[in-house]
């Protein structure tokens, strides 16, 4: 899961709910639409936290920057059925957001399950958007041994959705020993996130992140500019599938060092300088 580098919002920024045609957005909002504007999704397990390190340097870049949490994730709103949550559903939100953004086409981010949405919205309908970044998310399923892991985190969920402290305290088993601990501000936090997220958005997302087949040719052929973003290693998908995938689409590719599945909060500035160059070389039409 990606582990946000602060809690507070930077100044300036300010956290409110976006009304769109298909509800209600929790978002977290910095700059001004000086060069534009972008939509930031997040990951699985993930929030619009996941991005805080990004608000203030693309802010100052001159971009009005929006992260927000899907349905049923974290702050924003979501029904306890499984059905709202299918990628489909997911994408038409993004749509929806993207409508409810003033000042033109946006700029759109997905991370890692968040790209493989920001794809489907821009398959579905590019013209709200004036570029796509696929940050550490690949072409299709995550990798075999994920998916297993991701599998019995599915399972545990369908058995004692009634129950997810007990299925938090049992994931965070798993972690590797050697770890480095959490804060004691961080911890609460992650805790809290997954105990404020709906049951079944994570239960479908994670069918979507074990069964997505290779959609690469079809986004490929979306008029858009391009950008796979990633950090150096990644555990859901190997980096030269993403080498790969970029090549596929003739996309743009930044490989920020240092940094893993999460370079959007390991190393937030390097990050806001690739987006914000890519950004600028290609302009909101």
């Amino acid at each position: 899961m990606s582990k946000p580098p602060r809690l507070t919002l930077p100044s300036g920024a300010r956290a409110y709910l976006l009304s769109t045609a298909r509800g209600d957005f929790a978002v977290h909002e910095a700059g001004e639409p000086v060069r534009g504007t972008a939509l930031l999704v997040p990951g699985f397990t993930g929030s619009k936290e996941d991005f805080i390190g990004l608000l203030e340097p693309l802010a100052a870049a001159g971009y009005r920057v929006l992260a927000v949490d899907g349905r049923g994730q974290h702050e924003s709103p979501g029904p306890r059925e499984e059905s709202a949550y299918a990628l489909a559903e997911l994408a038409q939100d993004v749509l929806a957001q993207a409508a409810a953004v003033d000042g033109g086409p946006v700029h759109l981010v997905g991370h890692s399950l968040g790209g493989l949405i920001a794809r489907a919205a821009v398959m579905r309908d590019s013209a709200p958007f004036a570029s796509l970044t696929l940050m550490s998310s690949g072409p299709a399923a995550i990798a075999e041994d994920q998916q297993e892991r991701t599998k019995l985190l599915v399972a545990a969920l369908e058995a004692m959705r009634e129950d997810m402290p007990g299925v938090w305290t049992a994931m965070r088993s798993f972690d590797p020993e050697d770890a480095v601990p959490d804060s004691p501000e961080l911890a609460e936090f992650l805790r809290g996130r997954w105990l404020a997220t709906v049951p079944e958005q994570l239960i479908s997302t994670g069918r979507i992140l074990v069964s997505e087949p290779d959609r690469v040719d079809g986004l490929s052929a979306v008029e858009l500019p391009k950008l796979v973003l990633s950090g150096e290693v990644d555990y859901a998908w190997p980096v030269p599938l993403m080498d790969e995938m970029t090549r596929r689409l003739g996309a743009a590719r930044v490989i920020v060092a240092g940094t893993e599945h999460s370079p959007n909060a390991e190393n937030p500035q390097v990050t806001a300088g690739a987006l914000a160059s890519f950004w600028d070389a290609h302009p909101q039409g």
